[in-house]
């Protein structure tokens, strides 16, 4: 039967994706594990591979377009299969979802009742609150958040007197909403490109148009190539949003790292990797989570969801942001394997090549800017994780040694917190058992 090709979710809390490019055509043969089409996130810009073998037919996305979460953008066709078969809402079947890495999405519910709607567990708690049937709040990726159910209630309470949408839920997505609101917008004044009309974030302009004429602003010529700036815009966005949503709190610790010099010489020796300081952090810092699992949890759904695997983010610097390829099972991997998936996905991240797996998954992130000979700073943490380690450079300090000043090389470590999952104390022994290691990496034998 035919097999679809739809847009995955790459993200938990990604809504819609970009048809950026096909690299392949209507009627082109494809092969299983082949790279077929490019899909922009709100994080990175991704290949997405052939779920099976045979011929791409039945595009129903361009590029340009803004699809759905769950949505056929396509399928492919084994010899003598025709598309009849083949539903332009369809969502990709589980045994699909390992061969594209992405998370299966249920199927938009129509007409259902409510206990067979897709919603938040917050999302249904303000529901009963409010005495409203989630059957009737309609959401443009099928699931329903917090904000959709808030949007019914108080489309319900007041509607707008002589307006002929008055009254009218307006389908949006949930981030098209918050922008909507944090801009000053009435969503239901703005036309929508999703099904069925629904707004999605693409069709809420970047700022609301001024109520009284005011001084022309002076013209900004964009900063780089074109679509640099919608990339930096997104990443702001997001950044924004972690800090506006996120109560943050900071431990700092300076630590000694005299052995850590001498572990990344003998590591490089031994195993002819080229081995880097973010090498030996990840490797430290999955031991640190084992002890501490606390640290290795996120916020969802205003409840604390503990991760069941290490999987460690990397924040790296390209030319249009910040993207945060992943290590998976970090615990698991020996120092040459972390070593060459770290250069592996940070030369594709460089190059736009990443792959949807790259980015999934992570439960904990590493930014180091020590290369650029920052001595300490404060990360953003990366939503929905619990935790982000800023890493500053490892400079020569007078220190205390044995009673007496002396100079030794040291490095500041920052670690930011998401005060809704972690507490100072559990915050504290986390970094302090990460502390330790680094003095003494040894400790990892034990």
């Amino acid at each position: 039967m035919p097999t679809n090709i739809i847009m995955p979710a790459l993200e938990l809390a990604q809504e819609t994706g970009k048809v950026v490019h096909w690299l392949k055509h209507p009627g082109d043969a494809v092969q299983k594990g082949e790279p077929i089409v490019e899909i922009e996130t709100d994080k990175v810009t991704v290949e997405i591979e052939a779920p099976a073998a045979g011929v791409l037919r039945d595009v129903t996305a361009h590029e340009g377009d803004v699809v759905p979460v769950g949505q056929t953008i396509a399928v492919i066709l084994a010899a003598g299969e025709t598309g009849a078969g083949a539903s332009a809402l369809a969502v990709m079947p589980a045994a699909n979802a390992a061969a594209t890495g992405a998370v299966p999405t249920p199927p938009v519910a129509i007409n259902a009742s409510a206990g067979a709607v897709k919603a938040s567990p917050l999302a249904r708690k303000i529901a009963e609150q409010h005495g409203v049937d989630l059957a009737r709040v309609k959401t443009a990726s099928g699931r329903i958040e917090k904000a959709d159910v808030l949007a019914y209630v108080e489309s319900q309470k007041a509607p707008s007197a002589g307006d002929g949408r008055a009254g009218r839920l307006v389908a949006a997505s949930p981030k098209a909403r918050r922008l909507a609101a944090e801009r000053g917008l009435d969503i239901s004044a703005l036309r929508g490109s999703g099904p069925g009309g629904a707004v999605l974030t693409a069709d809420v302009p970047a700022s609301a148009r001024p109520a009284v004429s005011a001084p022309a602003a002076p013209s900004v010529r964009p900063v780089g190539a074109p679509g640099v700036g919608t990339v930096w815009r997104i990443m702001a966005e997001r950044m924004t949003t972690s800090w506006t949503t996120a109560p943050h709190f900071y431990l700092v610790r300076e630590v000694n790292v005299s052995r850590l010099v001498s572990w990344l010489d003998k590591a490089r020796k031994q195993t002819g990797a080229h081995i880097t300081y973010t090498d030996l952090l990840v490797k430290l810092v999955a031991a640190a989570l084992s002890q501490h699992p606390r640290v290795n949890a996120s916020w969802k759904d205003g409840t604390i969801a503990q991760n069941a695997d290490i999987n460690i983010g990397l924040a790296v610097a390209i030319d249009d942001g910040l993207v945060v390829p992943v290590v998976h099972r970090a615990d698991t991997l020996r120092l040459a394997e972390i070593a060459a998936r770290r250069e592996d996905v940070v030369s594709r991240a460089q190059a736009g090549k990443l792959r949807p797996a790259d980015i999934q998954g992570g439960g904990f992130t590493i930014s180091n800017l020590g290369m650029y000979g920052v001595d300490a700073f404060n990360a953003i943490v990366n939503p929905p994780q619990a935790a982000i380690l800023a890493v500053g450079r490892i400079a020569d300090r007078v220190v205390a040694l044995n009673g007496q000043p002396a100079v030794q090389p040291t490095m500041v470590l920052t670690l930011s917190c998401d005060h809704r999952t972690l507490d100072g104390a559990r915050g504290a022994q986390f970094l302090g058992a990460l502390a330790e290691l680094i003095e003494e990496p040894l400790a990892l034998l034990v």
